[in-house]
This record gives structure tokens, sequence and C-alpha cells, in this order.
């Protein structure tokens, strides 16, 4: 009898992980079939539809009774169908988000989104851009404003709202548009160049390793990581940070003539409220305050571009997840009070 509960044991555990192990491998040929047959997605989303939703819900919720609850209803109801037949004939004011990283990899997405609302797009209508970055690479940032130069040369209003940050590559994008909002608090400006990278060549001598860097042409290489640099390449690649500082400054007085360069071109940032004054914001307002002002008279829509992730992108943003969520846990277990 005891081999036979000792064998039905086994056998159980046994059967677990053999289901365990078919869970996972059909998890895994899951989510490989859906990674063939997606792509790259654009979602368009109806604001102003979710917007009057959520109207609706509260004021049903802060009914003063069952009577004036049921009239409400019948009211939405006959609103909605006539909705429906009439069409919503508003100009349409369009929402894109930019959330940028060093290397503006996130340009690609904005890129397909301006492409699509170019088609979509009538007269009249207006793009807000939620942008926020603290800037990074100078060609990855010149292309996301070409960018939404595109949409200005299509005739549409452009406002950019700056929630948190838009800083030196940020800020290049931001001044494209013909006008800018930004939260009190977020920070702006940082017109400016900055490089920087180590040299490891007195660490290599004394580990009697030579380094021999070849190049054609006196500028190929003016400061390397491995060689021995000297003022004369050093000189050259402050001057040409200066070029891009100058070209910098020239995109910014194309797009905000009005602006005082000396002042606001020296790399510096600022909060809102103070670069408002400056006039590198026009006004003081966060995108949800401008987009809910505008609800009644447009009808707003938002474009997002969802990228194909493959396999190992989907697993890792999975486990990034999960750890990120365990440690913001244990972050918030450690403010707790003690008692």
């Amino acid at each position: 009898m005891e081999f036979l509960y000792e064998y039905g044991l086994f056998a159980a555990k046994s059967l677990t992980w053999v289901l365990a192990i078919g869970l996972l491998v059909a998890l895994v040929a899951g989510l490989a079939a859906r990674q063939k047959q997606g792509g790259d997605q654009l979602e368009v989303e109806d604001l102003s539809a979710d917007l009057r939703r959520q109207q609706q819900r509260l004021q049903l919720a802060t009914a003063a009774n069952d009577a004036e609850r049921k009239v409400l209803k019948q009211q939405f109801k006959q609103l909605d169908k006539a909705n429906k037949k009439a069409g919503d004939q508003r100009n349409r004011l369009y929402v894109l988000e930019f959330k940028g990283s060093m290397d503006a990899r996130e340009v690609s997405g904005l890129s397909r989104e301006v492409s699509a609302l170019l088609q979509l797009a009538r007269a009249g209508d207006e793009v807000l851009l939620r942008l926020e970055s603290g800037g990074g690479l100078v060609h990855g940032y010149g292309l996301g404003a070409a960018e939404l130069g595109r949409l200005k040369a299509h005739g549409l209003s452009l406002t950019v709202a700056v929630d948190k940050v838009a800083a030196s590559g940020g800020y290049m994008m931001a001044c494209v548009a013909e006008r800018i909002i930004a939260a009190p608090f977020a920070i702006v400006g940082s017109i400016g160049v900055v490089a920087q990278l180590p040299n490891f060549n007195k660490f290599l001598k004394k580990k009697d390793i030579d380094i021999e860097l070849h190049t054609a042409g006196e500028y190929k290489r003016t400061l390397t990581l491995f060689g021995e640099n000297d003022e004369h390449g050093r000189a050259k690649f402050r001057e040409e940070l200066e070029v891009i500082h100058q070209r910098f400054k020239d995109f910014i007085a194309q797009n905000r003539p009005a602006l005082a360069l000396d002042k606001v071109a020296t790399g510096e940032h600022w909060l809102a409220i103070d670069a408002c004054e400056l006039g590198l914001v026009d006004e003081l307002m966060t995108s949800s305050e401008y987009l809910l002002g505008q609800s009644t008279e447009k009808r707003i829509i938002r474009l997002r571009h969802k990228p194909k992730l493959s396999l190992k992108e989907k697993l890792g943003k999975a486990v990034e997840v999960g750890v990120s969520r365990a440690l913001m846990k244990l972050y918030e277990a450690g403010q707790r009070p003690f008692g």
C-alpha cells in the first residue's frame, strides 16, 4: 500500500510538471503565432466620445433621485441617437504623444503617425502633441522636428503641450509649434549642445598596450577613446559643437523669432512659470486642461502608433513590468510608518 501511495504521489507531481511545461509551450507558441500575424498598428481613439460618456456617468451618479436619473437616461439616449444620425461635423483636434529617449528612436513611430494624420486631416483641423523629452542625439531630434514641420507645411495648426519636460532636443521639437503650452513646473529650455567621452589612453599605457589609429583626412577623428588626444583635436571638436549650437539657435530663431536668444540660448533650463516670461512658452496650462476646454468645439481623436514587438521583446517587457512592480511594492512598504 505504501508503494502505491508513493507511486501515486510521484505520478501526480510528474503530471503537474508536464501540464505546467505544456502550458508554457502553448503560451510561447501562441505569442509566436500572434507575432507572425500581427504587425505595426495605428490605434485611433475617439476621446470626445470617451469624455461624453464620462460626463454622462457622472451626471447619473450625482442625480438627486431615481426619477431624475430616469429622465437623464432618456435624454442621453435621444442625444446619442441624434448624434449618430447627424454625424459629428465639427473640426477635429488630433492628439499625438511623443515620449522621447536619448537616441530618439520613437521618431519612427511619430513619422508613421504624421503620415497617417496627413491622409485624414482636412482644412481647419488642429494637432496637439503631448511632448515629453529631455533631449538626446542631434540628428534624431532634428528628424523629429522635421516630421512636425510636415504638419505645418500641410496647413495644419500645431500646438505642443509640455506637462513634464521639453529640454534641448525636446525643445527643438516643441518650438516648431505655433503655440507651446506647459504645466507651471514643467522643465523647458536647455538650448545648448554637450558631448563627453572617456579616454583610456593613460590606463592602456600603464598596461603596456599600444593603440594604433590610422585615418585619411585631417579631421576624420578629432577625439578618441583609446588614443592620445591633443589640443588640435580638442579645438576642432569644440568648433564642431559651436557649429551645431549655432544651427540650433538659428532653428529656434526661425520658429520663434521674438525670443531673445542671448538670454535663452545659454544651455540653461527653466521652470515653465519662468520660461513663459522669457517667451519660451506661450501659456501655462496642462494638456488635460487644454483638451477639456476644446472638447465642446472640436472632435478630439487620438492617434497612436503601436510597434510590432518580437517575442523576445514581449517577454522582456513582461519581466521588466514584473520587476518594476516588485520594486515599487518594496518602496511603498518602506514608506509605511511603523506601529
